[in-house]
This record gives C-alpha cells, structure tokens and sequence, in this order.
C-alpha cells in the first residue's frame, strides 16, 4: 500500500517546489538583463493578474511602494483601470492564455510600455508585450508555485533586495522532512493565513493553494484585518499561520480562542515553501491528485 511519502514522491507539484531555491537564484541575472523592461524608479505601474499571478501582483506593488519607487497599483484582469494615467503595465501569467490577461492587453491604451512575465512559449500573451520568458520555470502540476514565486523573486531583485539570505532560508525549508509539520497543521479542519505588507497577498496564495490542491477549508488575510470579523471562526482544532512579521497581540489573541499558532521567524516568501509542502502533505494524506485539482484548469480560456 502506498505511503503518504510514496504518493507525494510522484506529484509534479512536489518535484517543482523543490527547485525554487535555486530557480530564485537565478533571479538575479534575469533581472539584470531585462531591466529595461521592469519599472524604472518613478513610473506609474499598473500590474495585472489572475489568481495566482494576481497575488504576486499585490505582493510587488507593496513592495515597490514600500521602496518608495513609485505609486503602483495591482488589478485583476478582468478590473484594470486602464483609463488612468500609468506609465507602465507588466502582466504576469504563467499560461499566456488567460482570456482575461489576453483581453486587458488589447484594451491598454497604445503606445503605453507593457511587460509580460509568462513561463509559455509560443502563446498569445507574447504578442502582445515585452517578453520576458522564464520557461524553465513552467509547470506541468496545475497549481502554481515556482514559476510564481520566480516572478515575485525577479521582481524583488529589480527593487534591489539581497534575496541570498530568503534562498538559505527555502533550502533549510526543503531540507527538512516535511511530516515534521506540526500535527495542529496537518490535520487542522480550518487554517487562516494572516501577513502584513506584502506577506498580505502571499497569504492570500497560501489560502489558495491549499483550496486548490487539498480541497482545504482555507483563507487568508491581512493580519490587521483578521481582529475585524474572521478571528470569529478560530476555534480547538483550527489553525492560524501568520508569514512574515508577526503584528503586537495577535499571537496571544489567536491562542486565547484555542486554536493553532503557526509562525516562523523567516522571510514570509521561504515561508510559502512550508505551506507549498503543507499542500503536497495533506493531499497524500486525503488520496488526492494536486496535480489535477477538482475543477480546475492550467489556464482559463473562456468562448
């Protein structure tokens, strides 16, 4: 009979997050040679995405402003102001084939630059923008994770971050066996991702990616937002886990309604590896495939 280690040996899902130290690595020089193309100090930046790409989206335009490089905005797709005055737009999609993205590119007003992140050669996305392609980081899993993570960490490299110590921190991640998650985690009946700043849109992506491939009861927000209303539903045998920072009080605040504390003081993107393993852990353990989630598609093409 096959064992949870068995069954998670064989995902993609869990071939690909394994590499993401090392395809953060070569974020550097990916960045370097495409500078041109990314946000220049100043620039009014739009940034669009779908799901995934979306929160990677939110997660650089906190960034971005948190960097004092300008003001910059996030959109879905399907939202984007493009009637605003930006000097810039950079989409990112892994598909190149979202009908969304596809149909917000032909809506930006000519002559303003536009960028395009993609993983897809050959797909219509790349027509329509700058490309750059980072095909080495595509994925044959579904659910995204280091093609979008990569994405985040070119894009943290153009702001100039050092991002060598978040990379020791991923490999110290991926080094450990991942049934050492604690129990509370594993097994928990509801978990709640809770960030500040830019740790905010990655636990939005924590949240998903667990509904994606476990079919969990998962949500994510920001931490200062979670006392307005969702602490409601911490309860025994539930679980919050905070990336990045950690907000004054919360921690005891979670803990007095009886549920699960989860926090680790490490970079909240090498934090997103736990919960990338999380995802690849409980799916073993419920029989499912992550690699093929109920009802999802690579890409949403729609007539």
């Amino acid at each position: 009979m096959p064992t949870s280690a068995d069954r998670i040996a064989r995902t993609h899902l869990a071939a690909e997050v394994a590499t993401q130290p090392d395809d953060w690595t070569r974020a550097a020089s990916i960045a370097a040679e495409h500078a041109a193309l990314l946000p220049a100090p100043g620039e009014r930046v739009a940034v669009i995405g779908c799901g995934t790409s979306l929160f990677m989206s939110r997660a650089f335009a906190a960034l971005r402003e948190a960097a004092g490089q300008g003001l910059t905005d996030a959109w879905p797709a399907a939202q984007v102001r493009t009637g605003r005055d930006y000097d810039r737009y950079l989409v990112i999609c892994r598909s190149g084939t979202t009908t969304e993205v596809i149909e917000a590119m032909r809506a930006i007003p000519s002559g303003v630059p536009r960028t395009v992140l993609c993983s897809s050669p050959g797909t219509p996305v790349l027509e329509l923008g700058d490309a750059i392609l980072i095909q080495e980081v595509d994925e044959r899993s579904v659910v995204q994770t280091r093609f979008a993570t990569t994405a985040l960490a070119i894009l943290r490299r153009h702001l100039g971050e050092d991002l060598d110590p978040v990379i020791a921190q991923a490999r110290e991640v991926l080094a450990e066996d991942p049934a050492s998650l604690p129990a509370a985690v594993r097994g928990a009946e509801q978990i709640t991702f809770v960030g500040m700043g830019f740790a905010g849109a990655l636990a939005e992506e924590a949240a998903l990616k667990l509904r994606e491939s476990c079919q969990a009861w998962a949500e994510g927000y920001l931490a200062t937002e979670y006392r307005h209303g969702p602490i409601s539903i911490a309860a025994p045998g539930r679980a919050v886990w905070a990336l990045g920072p950690v907000i004054p009080g919360l921690a005891d605040e979670i803990r007095a309604t009886g549920a699960h504390f989860e926090h680790r003081d490490i970079d909240a993107m090498a934090d997103l590896v736990r919960v990338h393993r999380l995802c690849s852990l409980r799916a073993a353990d419920l029989g499912l495939d992550p690699d093929h989630p109920r009802g999802l598609n690579r890409s949403v093409v729609l007539d």
